[in-house]
């Protein structure tokens, strides 16, 4: 057993190491487009430029459309790896597009091609980007970790620490609260909670946990919400806990509704 914890501590140090490995290497690109792949989640598909796709969730939904055009689940769909373009300035990361498919544009001289990268290097190294980026490219970098191959690399944990991280952007904190309840399901309801009902938290953070719960399978997710909107002392989170409870048409949340409602004013 020992040896085996000792192997995954291991193996976890040197994701850390390779990620912060990548970081170095995009910060210390020349001004211009910085470029890497790597392998997706299973189900992931696109043209490369204009959309990506999760075949696996609610029957070919689009996810993302550069273009604002509507897609038919027919078109064509490349099964292949995330193409991530990042805009360097000054050693800093200004922009971020995530792509599926397709093939590279023609490389320039402002094109830094940092090839094919393990998939637990590249999404740990977005994430933590965003975290220490100031400028507005830092919740666009938590998108394309989130695609990363899940045999590779379990993004969650990542994502709720910076989520968790009060000195980190609140942009990317928001993305990164966000993201974790679509990532993680039912792993995520005790974290969200956490941050949720922290009355030292940044209230917009407090507000997008309070919405990610929403997000979570409903026995998860519900009794923490009503928790939070009986019991916050904020209530403005009380409020946003009540408007997703709404929108739940949970005969929890209406049973609360009720009890509120028959209380005498």
């Amino acid at each position: 057993m020992r040896a085996l914890l000792l192997i995954v501590a291991a193996a976890g140090a040197g994701s850390t190491l390779a990620a912060q490995s990548l970081a170095r290497r995009i910060q210390a690109a020349p001004d211009g487009e910085v470029r890497f792949a790597f392998a997706g989640r299973e189900g992931l598909c696109g043209d490369g430029e204009t959309f990506i796709r999760d075949r696996t969730r609610d029957n070919y939904v689009m996810m993302r459309s550069w273009s604002g055009k509507r897609r038919d689940r027919d078109e064509p769909c490349d099964e292949g790896p995330v193409r991530v373009t990042l805009k360097v300035s000054s050693g800093v990361v200004r922009g971020a597009r995530a792509a599926v498919g397709g093939e590279w544009r023609r490389s320039g001289p402002a094109v830094t091609d940092l090839g094919t990268v393990g998939a637990a290097t590249a999404a740990r190294t977005l994430v933590e980007l965003a975290r220490t980026t100031r400028t507005s490219a830092g919740d666009d970098l938590i998108f394309p970790a989130t695609l990363a191959d899940t045999d590779s690399v379990s993004i969650w944990p990542d994502l709720l620490s910076l989520g968790r991280d009060k000195q980190a952007p609140r942009s990317s904190r928001k993305q990164a609260v966000f993201w974790v309840s679509q990532a993680a399901g039912d792993k995520a309801a005790a974290g969200l909670a956490e941050i949720a009902e922290d009355d030292d938290e940044d209230r917009e953070i407090r507000d997008q946990a309070v919405f990610a719960l929403s997000q979570l399978p409903e026995d998860e997710g519900i009794p923490i919400l009503l928790r939070v909107a009986k019991s916050n002392r904020d209530p403005q989170v009380r409020k946003k806990a009540m408007f997703w409870l709404g929108q739940s048409e949970d005969p929890r949340a209406l049973a609360l509704f009720e009890e509120i409602l028959s209380k005498p004013e």
